[in-house]
């Protein structure tokens, strides 16, 4: 029997999980906290399929390849779409409750760059919570393994091939599970950032997992801000709140000091304009007004309908003393989302024979230079799938040599010559580092200092010893990657945003935030 370790309990985890399991293997989940603690419980606005009898596939696939610059995949963009209402009939089949109407209809909603209604919910905005209740219930119906506390710090190899991981005891020890396939389905890496929409758990582990293999990475520089999040302002990262884009799609506009919807200056479809587009808007309004917030208003909608559509997002604003039935509520962007990863084919398969990656992790090439709204969750669900299904059925000589050739060009992140370090690490500092050099707006002279200092950090790391510290690791060892791929890249794009892009800063009459976004 194959036996496939999967690394992540997330949505493409847990699905990666069930369809291994499905096709005859022996399928173990591994997850360095607790089952349910993953980027996929966070999610709020939904998960984006065509289900809806007046949409089209045609529609889904064409906002997600405009909203994606021009730099999306067609091929994985159109596996994404077409697969995406099956993928959501799956999930429903595992337990997973969508929000219906008193007809019996699914409840849609609509969000940016979206040409339709087309965003599925659960519970109003814990539509992640419900997915991860539902997979995990499902797994553990189905007899999949599920081990928590079980941090990977490496994947094994042996003639090239991944034979298995490396996971740390509890004693400060490590112990060796062997495999015949190695799923990683990690998550992000938002933690890089000061300012992120993310739990403390997204670290990059998988991307740095693979990157220490071997594997090909490609498009890390386009890291997705969101665009409205609570307490960011105040620099409070544990006080960080993301107000779905969907409270945008129900109504809510954004407003200036002056009162001005000023969103609308910089695209027609105003507060539904593409995540990059209105997380630079709101980042210039800051600038104008002194670095203080914009606001979100939603009081329009009223206080009834706002609990009763968004009773997670309302419970926590009315948490922070704030009643956004009645007056708008302070919002500024965070760091959301990674639309790069580790290079895969449509099938999960990474440049290492037997090492596979889904969702955040991977590099699937659906996203392009700026991610569709709720089209992450469709990403797990889709590719977990297939990436479990392709584990279980083992390694696939030609799909690997297409990936390594897509991911050709990368330089072995060991063989950068590393300065001394300008300053001690640590983990604040890099982050703070990252969001004012790596951040909503890059040049050259900031991203050429922040290599330098992250390469001499990483030189000067000792081995690691505890989780934290494999984590640092793991943090350092990605935000190279983003770092020298936002270098390489010297004209916008999507989310990466270089002011030192002439034509770019034509388009943009005035400075973004930098470090206090």
């Amino acid at each position: 029997m194959t036996r496939v370790v999967v690394v992540g309990s997330g949505i493409a985890g847990l699905s990666a999980a069930l369809e291994a399991h499905a096709a005859g293997a022996d399928a173990t989940v591994l997850t360095k906290g607790e089952a349910d603690a993953s980027n996929t419980r966070f999610a709020q606005g939904g998960i984006a399929a065509v289900t809806a009898p007046d949409d089209s596939l045609a529609s889904h696939i064409d906002d997600t390849l405009v909203a994606g610059g021009g730099h999306a995949d067609p091929d994985a963009v159109r596996a994404l779409v077409t697969e995406g209402p099956a993928a959501i009939a799956a999930l429903e089949r595992r337990g997973v409750v969508f929000d219906r109407a008193a007809d019996g209809r699914r409840m849609l909603g609509r969000e940016g760059a979206h040409a339709r209604a087309r965003i599925l919910h659960a519970g109003g905005d814990a539509t992640g919570a419900e997915i991860q209740r539902g997979l995990l219930a499902e797994c553990r119906a189905r007899g999949v393994e599920i081990r928590e506390h079980a941090f990977v710090s490496d994947v094994l190899l042996e003639r090239g091939r991944a034979v298995g991981v490396r996971v740390l005891t509890g004693d400060g020890g490590a112990s060796d599970l062997a495999a015949d396939a190695v799923v990683l389905a990690a998550g992000g890496a938002g933690r890089v950032y000061a300012r992120t929409t993310n739990p403390d758990i997204a670290t990059g582990d998988g991307i740095a997992l693979a990157l220490r293999a071997g594997a090909a990475v490609s498009d890390m520089e386009f890291v997705q801000f969101h665009p409205t999040v609570l307490g960011c302002a105040d620099g409070g990262e544990g006080d960080a709140f993301l107000v779905s884009e969907a409270v945008r799609g129900e109504g809510a506009v954004l407003i200036d000091d002056a009162g001005t919807r000023f969103v609308l200056d910089a695209h027609p479809d105003g507060e539904l304009a593409p995540r990059d587009v209105v997380a630079r808007a709101i980042a210039r309004a800051m600038a104008r007004q002194g670095g203080r917030p914009v606001r979100l208003d939603a009081t329009a909608l009223g206080a009834e309908r706002l609990a009763r559509r968004f009773p997670t997002i309302d419970r926590a604003v009315r948490e922070r003393g704030l009643d956004w039935a009645a007056d708008p509520i302070p919002v500024s962007p965070a760091a959301h989302y990674l639309m790069g990863g580790v290079v895969t084919d449509l099938d999960g398969r990474t440049s290492v024979p037997c090492l596979f990656a889904a969702g955040e992790t991977a590099r699937t090439g659906v996203h392009g230079a700026n991610r569709l709204a709720s089209n992450s969750l469709l990403e797990g669900a889709v590719f977990g799938a297939r990436a479990g299904r392709a584990a279980a059925a083992g390694p696939d000589a030609r799909a690997a040599a297409r990936a390594e050739r897509d991911g050709a060009g990368r330089v072995p992140i060991d063989a950068v010559p590393a300065p001394r370090a300008e300053e001690q690490f640590s983990r604040a500092a890099l982050q703070e580092l990252m969001w004012s050099a790596a951040g909503l707006s890059r040049d050259a002279a900031s991203l050429e200092r922040a290599a330098r200092v992250i390469a001499g950090w990483r030189a000067d790391l000792p081995s690691p010893r505890s989780v934290g510290a494999h984590e640092d690791r793991n943090l350092l060892d990605v935000a190279a990657e983003i770092v020298r791929a936002a270098l390489a890249r010297p004209a916008s794009l999507g989310a990466h945003w270089r002011s030192d892009d002439a034509p770019a800063a034509a388009r943009r009459p005035e400075p973004l935030l930098e470090a206090a976004a």
